[in-house]
């Protein structure tokens, strides 16, 4: 029995996906969210300069471009979380990187 399943993006959904989160962006919502200027992840205030949409499911991992699913969030968390999910991001912070 393989260990790991190797699943790769439908291309066509992730093209879906980042089409409406240009739109989502562009939305008075997302203008609301940014303006706060805190980071989801680390709630840092780190103002809306620094703050870009976060998919909290990633859309190569399924992930949809809806309000529920997008959160602001600064550089350093953007970069730390890459493509993980909450469920990953947990378990890398109670067992280390290697898990």
């Amino acid at each position: 029995m393989a260990e790991w399943i190797e699943m790769t993006a439908d291309p066509a959904h992730v093209k879906r996906e980042r089409e409406r989160a240009r739109e989502l962006r562009a939305s008075q919502w997302w203008k609301n969210e940014i303006a706060k200027g805190r980071c989801h992840y680390c709630g840092k205030i780190v103002g809306r300069e620094n703050l870009t949409m976060d998919h909290v499911i990633p859309v190569a991992r399924g992930g949809t471009s809806v309000k529920s699913n997008c959160v602001p969030c600064c550089k350093d968390c953007n970069n730390a979380k890459k493509a993980k999910t909450p469920a990953e991001m947990i378990l890398e912070k109670l067992f280390g990187e290697g898990g």
